[in-house]
């Protein structure tokens, strides 16, 4: 999923603030850790048994550990992914700008002279 744009609409309508994307990293990680807990909870639960907390507290354990360690990370890697420096928009402004050489000339001269070699 792209990056929330910084100014989504104009006429001074500005974008999320850097809190809610925190929470939207944080809720998506959260949402895949919490799954990703149930599948190696229950792979562990099934191996090595539940232990003296039971199949439910364990189950939940691992739901929430899991969910809460890798919604933090994806939170603070969600707002360090969408804010914008200058010196990052002006290195990709440089990335995507027009080659010096337009390749369709290019091609068109060399092809000519491929043709008048051949003659």
């Amino acid at each position: 999923m792209p990056p929330v744009p910084a100014s989504a609409g104009g006429a001074g309508v500005s974008g999320p603030s850097t809190f809610d994307k925190f929470k939207m990293g944080a809720m998506m990680g959260g949402t895949v850790g919490s799954i990703i807990g149930f599948i190696f909870g229950g792979w562990n639960i099934m191996r090595f048994g539940a232990g003296p907390n039971g199949v439910l507290r364990s189950l939940g354990q691992y739901m929430l550990g899991s969910g809460a360690t890798f919604g933090f990370f994806m939170g603070i890697g969600t707002v360090i992914r969408t804010e914008g420096s200058p010196l990052a928009e002006e290195a990709f402004a440089r990335a995507y700008r027009q080659p010096l050489v337009v390749q369709s000339r290019y091609r068109r001269k060399f092809s000519d002279d491929l043709s008048r070699d051949n003659t």
